[in-house]
């Protein structure tokens, strides 16, 4: 694209431009609005929230000097505060050169232009934030694609805020004809016209993680999905587990893009494909969910999902809540939430009253697991249960095998699990459990039905 428009347009595009312009870390007040009647977060501690915003905005190196809630009774439609706190605050703004007001919470196109112009910084609410962070950090060409689209979506609501050439309009030569397309209408039509090649684009991604997954399918390797909110610790968990070596900090949405590794399930004699996924966030902006569907989507292909939890967050509860709403709006729902593993992670950082309350929480939740990923604790009973979750729906096979047919032997070992064996001198008598998928392939393998042994189930019950 070329011209001025478009080249606003792609400035836009690129994000909010929170930083100073010098490249260093722009000096940031973060305000969270505590309303009478929320509508997001009902539950959580106001407290809570705003160190959430304050680890949002260190995402992306804003320097935070000054963080404090406000309670809002009745929220103004111009500039959601009173004129008194909106003259306070910008008295604030002006003595300590605040250059980026962050509000946590979502604000109209008109309060945010409103509230640039009373308190002369840049003014920023939480999806804005968050849209801010995910362009940081996106690195795959897909992650970017994804979060332009989100940005663009949100940006064309706020055209009347971020725009300083909309007044224009074009058409018309002296006083002859009509006034034409205004800018602010150009502008909008050359977003849509972005956002369309934008999600042309996407389902070219769609289709080749479609394709992924049949491959993934071929191979005989069940996948289980690490889900969570932001900083519950996955990508340490995933660390742990697998041995690789994803960035892990201590930062709210340190890794965006999907990561997918092998990891032998001790006992079962079989292995599994472990996806970390993107964290979810209380309020995740819509824009972004729908964006990065085509990512989220992993979970619904995967054969066990393990939601990991911060057990020792003051908010815990109330953010797995908050994961649960977007699994929900993904299609992840009824059994297949019921046999999802709760991790509760860094139990490291659990004093002795802690430990005993989670320890109550495992006696009410059998598919739950304590754990600490940085120390290792409980990950080796992680593991197990992945192993019985994964065998959950796997039955029994009776088999006869030739001591001469080994690779089929070997195979059994490695896709099933092995409940029976004995030998004579040719023959190998076998008691195998196998998934469907497993079981289909080994009766192609051996071009004769099978002998399910479901007689031993009813005995096992």
């Amino acid at each position: 694209m070329a011209g001025p428009d478009n080249e606003q347009i792609d400035r836009h595009g690129e994000g909010n431009g929170v930083g100073n312009d010098n490249g260093g870390a722009g000096r940031a007040l973060i305000v969270h609005p505590q309303l009478r009647t929320p509508v997001v977060g009902a539950g959580r501690l106001p407290q809570a929230q705003l160190h959430e915003a304050e680890g949002l905005a260190n995402a992306i190196g804003l320097a935070v000097v000054g963080a404090e809630v406000i309670a809002v009774n009745r929220p103004r439609p111009a500039t959601l505060f009173g004129t008194g706190k909106v003259a306070e605050l910008a008295a604030r703004i002006a003595a300590e050169e605040i250059e980026v007001a962050i509000l946590d919470t979502a604000l109209s196109p008109i309060q945010q232009r409103n509230l640039e112009r009373a308190w002369n910084c840049k003014v920023i609410d939480r999806t804005g934030l968050i849209l801010e962070i995910f362009a940081d950090r996106a690195r795959t060409k897909e992650g970017r694609l994804q979060v332009e689209l989100a940005q663009l979506t949100y940006q064309r609501s706020r055209l009347v805020r971020s725009w300083t050439h909309l007044e224009r309009q074009r058409g018309g030569l002296g006083t002859v004809g009509g006034p034409g397309e205004t800018q602010i209408e150009a502008d909008r039509r050359m977003i849509d016209d972005r956002v369309l090649r934008l999600r042309r684009e996407l389902e070219a991604v769609v289709r080749t993680r479609e394709l992924h997954r049949k491959t993934r399918r071929d191979v005989p390797y069940p996948v289980v999905a690490l889900v969570g909110y932001t900083n519950a610790g996955k990508s340490t968990l995933f660390n742990r587990l697998t041995g690789a070596a994803v960035m892990a900090e201590d930062q709210l949405f340190a890794t965006l893009d999907p990561t997918m590794r092998a990891v032998e399930i001790p006992g079962r004699g079989g292995r599994i494909i472990l996806s970390d996924t993107v964290g979810f966030v209380s309020a995740l902006p819509t824009q972004l969910v729908a964006a990065f569907r085509a990512t989220l989507e992993e979970v619904l292909g995967a054969d066990v999902i393990i939601h990991v939890r911060d057990i020792v967050h003051p908010d815990s509860e109330a953010q797995k809540q908050d994961v649960l709403k977007v699994l929900a709006d993904l299609g992840v729902d009824g059994p297949r939430r019921d046999s999802m593993i709760e991790v509760f992670n860094k139990i490291d950082r659990a004093d002795d009253d802690e430990r005993r309350r989670i320890a109550n929480l495992l006696e009410r939740f059998p598919s739950a697991v304590a754990v600490s990923a940085l120390s290792g604790e409980g990950c080796e009973q992680l593991l197990s249960l992945i192993g019985g979750q994964i065998g959950r729906h796997d039955r029994p096979v009776r088999l006869a095998l030739s001591h001469q047919d080994g690779a089929t032997l070997a195979w059994l070992y490695e896709v099933g699990e092995i409940v029976e064996r004995r030998d004579d001198e040719e023959t190998a008598w076998l008691v195998v459990k196998l998934d469907d998928a497993n079981a289909g392939r080994l009766e192609k393998r051996l071009g004769r039905p099978l002998d399910w042994a479901d007689d031993m189930v009813k005995a096992a019950e």
